[in-house]
């Protein structure tokens, strides 16, 4: 074995040795973030316990555990795992890593569906309580294909999609904040509060319903991790090459990534520093293979969102700060030191 491919090997260990660490560090969050809250604060241990049934607690310890954080630490984690994967997915196909579910219309739509439903009633379907989710859920599938097809005049080039993405941003931002301007109070307080983007509106069903989705749309995710790297390493034109069509690949990414963006944050609410920030870290530390990138994106962003959510409960207990706005404050410092450290990994 020579030297280069000797040293390729070592770097493949380093990465999958970060990225287990990562996991491991991501457990840990999630079982002290089980444990703390505004009610009642647990060990690790006793929560330890009561999740694997080891010992029950008291009747209230153990319907905290269970019915109140457990949902929405899988939230935090399935959202994260979920808008993390999104965000590289679209960065990758579109050559641009300001890319985000947020930048690119997705978000903007879901929250013109909840405005709608919210300010003026007006509903696609009505699900009492989950008709703001549905609304949202389907403005931003709405979106994704008027950017699909606005996109083809311009020769479907990467550039199309994002110009699109930007202009339909600017669009429902200002039919939002038209809205916004003729509300009444209450109607301004129930919007501001689903724009800021909260992991405790899902219940367990719900939850598992996300989960499963999502779960479900990874693996085709990572199948289109090679069209990814060819897109990466020379565009185009070297893309059409290796037999990728990238007019296809890009089309097929941007309603993957809408589709699982759209089904998480019509339930929570505007949540979008996550897609852009986890894939730039796992970008820095693991490199620019998607074979790697794409579950290390998932990784950082479960553990950025669990992270955020867990300080945004305790922090000023019992007062809680939105994931939205945690995130953040908590990703923005750790992202800027990504950016100016060496990089961990050579690649």
């Amino acid at each position: 074995m020579d030297s280069i491919s000797k040293q390729h090997q070592e770097n493949g260990y380093l990465q999958l040795l970060i990225m287990a660490g990562m996991c491991v560090v991501t457990g840990i969050v999630c079982l002290f973030a089980l444990g703390q809250g505004s009610s009642s604060n647990l060990d690790m241990m006793t929560t330890a316990k009561i999740l694997f049934n080891i010992e029950s607690g008291t009747s209230l310890q153990s319907d905290i555990v269970w019915k109140l954080r457990l949902p929405r630490v899988l939230m935090a984690i399935i959202g994260g795992v979920g808008l993390a994967t999104a965000g590289a997915l679209m960065q990758g196909c579109l050559g641009n890593p300001l890319v985000s579910p947020l930048t690119l219309g997705v978000a903007s739509g879901a929250a013109l569906g909840a405005a709608l439903a919210i300010v003026y009633g007006f509903t696609i379907v009505t699900f009492g309580a989950f008709a703001i989710a549905a609304n949202a859920f389907l403005f931003s599938l709405v979106v994704v294909f008027i950017i699909i097809q606005l996109g083809r005049y311009r020769s479907i080039n990467s550039e199309s999609y994002i110009l699109v993405g930007i202009a339909i941003t600017f669009i429902a931002g200002a039919i939002v904040s038209t809205m916004q301007y003729f509300a009444t109070d209450a109607q301004l307080s129930q919007l501001a509060h689903w724009s800021f983007g909260s992991l405790s509106r899902p219940d367990m069903v719900v939850v598992l319903a996300i989960g499963t989705t999502v779960l479900c749309l990874l693996p085709t995710a990572m199948r289109w991790s090679w069209d990814l790297n060819a897109l990466s390493m020379g565009g185009d034109d070297f893309a059409i090459s290796t037999g990728v069509n990238p007019s296809l690949v890009r089309r097929n990414i941007l309603v993957l990534s809408a589709l699982m963006t759209s089904v998480i944050i019509a339930f929570t609410g505007m949540i979008g520093f996550v897609g852009l920030a986890a894939p730039h870290m796992s970008r820095l530390i693991i490199g620019n293979d998607y074979r790697k990138l794409l579950p290390c994106s998932a990784i950082f962003g479960a553990f950025l969102m669990v992270t955020a959510d867990t300080i945004g409960r305790t922090l000023f207990a019992p007062i809680v700060i939105p994931v939205g706005i945690m995130l953040a404050i908590v990703g923005g410092p750790v992202f800027m030191y990504l950016l100016i450290k060496p990089k961990a990994v050579n690649h």
